[in-house]
């Protein structure tokens, strides 16, 4: 029936309407005082396929001109159009995701292909989803494209929370700029700002924004209580709605909290539940292990959320098609200026290794530069994971060297000197360091709390309560303390061991650099004089220029 379907049309047919009809039919010619058409499948198919005709629009200028069929009918044609209509059908196969056309595509998904979201598979002869953070970029770009896409795969792009969430907070300028950049970036992308100026505030406001189900991924367990609290305190979302996924307690819920190791882990549990990801420190996302996460989740919405998106390895800009990219950036600078930030300044204490220990640097020094060869750290490391023990030596006595200048005895004597001399201002003192000793040690000598990452939950939270309340004046860190960890009033920080990690020092910078009326934020390094430690904090100090003019830097010595 559908290849010999002939029409009629009795009123005069002006020129666009008879340039449409000749998309789709050939002209017959005159019969009876009508002008006789008949359907021209090869016409209709390659019209619709090119996206040169619309099928509402075959429908319509028969339907406007009443048309009459000699053989056939208007169902006929519908039944025809959905015939050469290009569709493809999304199932799941196993663990592939694939999409199965109807006609050859060719150009149509050519991008698609060379972006690597779609490849093909000669055997079964169907497109392959590249990855799972693709699959509604790829179904909605085709049907963008006039494909009719049939999704059976059973993952839904917009998942609603069951209520509407109402945002609580108030929201800086900073911040409304910030979630407008969001927004014109079709709801992705990746908001970089200082510590302290209220990243996690802005992502709540985005999740209220959107409304659908959502996946928080922290860096570290007390960013992941801290994200729950403020769920609680900034919006109406009922504690019974929001889920904690990590090692303790695997509950899945409408808004769920989980750690960068547990999602890794459970990626196939969480992956297919969630229209929006945030991801908190998200400059940690392009680690091979952890990129596996955002590739792997299906949510279309996605928000990250870091104070220094800038990887030294270069890597960050792997976040750009993981994330969308930066949207919008604000310097501590800029912050400052506006009375967003504590004003700081830096002060860097020079102490003297013992004669011992000068004695010891010296031959630990020789050792390694025989063994190190002129080379490297890095190719020290390649040259040690493929057996060469002379470089596997050379990273061991590297490393007792850092130690040896990173616990210098008059270290202690200098830390000692600055918390006194801080307490009797009233300050509030973070000490850093990079070893679990020594932070035990520290806070021995200073009759005080540490926080190591071993350290039991529980624990761990009731030392951070103590401080937050001011039971305590003093606590120190190893790195578990350089990323979320939330104590505004603290406003000394005292580095005792570092690297020459540019985003390590502002992290630990921003520790401090919550406003409060009348404070001035502190930070020291304490750093031995004549090693690799002035280096290093030369480093950090350029990586400080760059982002302020003016900065206070003092120098003092032991």
């Amino acid at each position: 029936m559908s290849s010999s379907i002939v029409f009629y049309i009795s009123e005069w047919i002006d020129e666009h309407d008879f340039k449409v009809l000749l998309k789709f039919s050939r002209y017959l010619g005159r019969e009876g005082g009508r002008s006789k058409f008949s359907i021209d499948l090869n016409k209709l198919s390659e019209a619709l396929k090119r996206s040169e005709l619309k099928s509402s629009e075959v429908l319509d200028i028969l339907m406007s001109y009443e048309v009459e069929f000699e053989r056939g009918g208007i169902e006929d044609v519908k039944k025809l159009i959905e015939s050469y209509l290009p569709r493809i059908v999304v199932e799941q196969h196993g663990r592939d995701i694939v999409f199965a056309p109807n006609l050859f595509l060719g150009d149509i998904i050519k991008d698609l292909r060379e972006e690597n979201k779609l490849i093909y598979d000669k055997n079964s002869k169907v497109f392959k989803l590249a990855k799972p953070m693709h699959l509604f970029d790829v179904i909605n770009t085709l049907r963008k494209r006039g494909i009719e896409v049939v999704n059976r795969v059973g993952i839904t792009e917009r998942m609603d929370l069951p209520l509407k969430v109402v945002f609580k907070g108030t929201l800086r300028d900073y911040q409304i700029e910030a979630l407008e950049a969001w927004k014109k970036n079709g709801f992705k992308g990746i908001i970089s700002l200082p510590t302290g100026t209220g990243k996690t505030i802005i992502g709540l406001a985005a999740m209220a924004e959107v409304n659908v189900k959502t996946l928080v991924v922290t860096y570290t367990k007390e960013q992941m209580f801290q994200w729950r609290d403020k769920v609680i305190q900034f919006t109406n979302i009922p504690p019974a709605n929001i889920g904690l996924f990590y090692s303790s307690e695997k509950r899945v819920a409408p808004v769920t909290m989980t750690t960068y190791q547990s999602a890794f882990r459970y990626i196939d549990t969480l992956a297919a539940g969630f229209s929006m990801l945030i991801v908190d420190e998200v400059h940690h996302l392009p680690a091979d292990k952890f990129r596996f996460i955002a590739e792997n989740m299906y949510a279309p919405i996605r928000l990250g959320l870091s104070a220094t998106v800038i990887r030294e390895d270069g890597r960050h800009t792997d976040l750009f098609p993981l994330m969308g990219g930066v949207v919008y950036n604000r310097t501590l600078q800029e912050l400052i200026e506006r009375g967003y930030i504590a004003p700081f300044r830096v002060e860097r204490i020079y102490v003297q290794l013992t004669p011992d220990e000068r004695k010891r640097y010296k031959e630990l020094l020789e050792k390694y530069k025989k063994l190190a060869r002129n080379r490297k750290f890095e190719e020290l490391l390649a040259d040690s994971r493929r057996g060469d023990t002379g470089a596997l030596e050379a990273i061991k006595v590297r490393s007792e060297l850092r130690s040896l200048v990173h616990n210098a005895e008059r270290k202690m004597e200098a830390i000692i000197r600055l918390v006194d001399r801080e307490l009797k201002s009233d300050s509030k003192i973070i000490v850093f360091t990079q070893y679990v000793e020594q932070a035990k040690r520290i806070a021995e000598e200073l009759s005080t709390y540490y926080i190591v990452g071993d350290l039991d939950d529980d624990l761990r939270k009731s030392r951070l309560d103590m401080f937050r309340q001011g039971y305590i004046r003093v606590l120190v860190l190893t790195t578990v303390g350089d990323e979320g960890i939330d104590v505004p009033d603290a406003n000394v920080g005292i580095i005792v061991a570092g690297t020459g990690s540019k985003r390590q020092f502002i992290q630990r910078l921003g520790r401090l650099l919550r406003p409060l009326p009348g404070k001035e934020a502190r930070l020291y390094e304490v750093i031995v004089k004549g090693t690799f430690e002035e280096a290093e904090s030369r480093k950090r100090r350029e990586a400080l220029k760059i982002l302020f003019e003016g900065l206070v830097i003092e120098e003092e010595s032991y």
